[in-house]
């Protein structure tokens, strides 16, 4: 069972991510909504496509761009459609 915790406080936590790049990719249903904001800011890999974000925010602490995910990922990609993924001192264990 793959687990994001930042602040104390689990996010994330499914036995189905997908590893991309060392990245844990989870399944958005797996993810607690309600820390989530949402953020402007994108990036784009040119395999995978556009990267959105958002940010979490936990006993008002904000972790901005803390998570990222692919809204319309490239043919190469399609395996982490649906999928979000962590960084920016977010602990992912597994």
């Amino acid at each position: 069972m793959a687990k994001a915790t930042w602040n104390g406080t689990v996010i994330a936590e499914s036995d189905d991510t997908v590893i991309v790049e060392g990245n844990h990719y989870f399944p958005r249903s797996s993810v607690r909504a309600d820390y989530l904001r949402e953020s402007d800011t994108h990036s784009v890999c040119p395999w995978k496509g556009t990267a959105s974000y958002q940010s979490l925010e936990v006993d008002g602490k904000v972790n901005e761009d803390a998570l990222w995910y692919y809204p319309e990922p490239k043919d190469e990609a399609k395996h982490i459609a649906d999928r979000v993924a962590f960084w920016k001192g977010v602990e992912v264990s597994a």
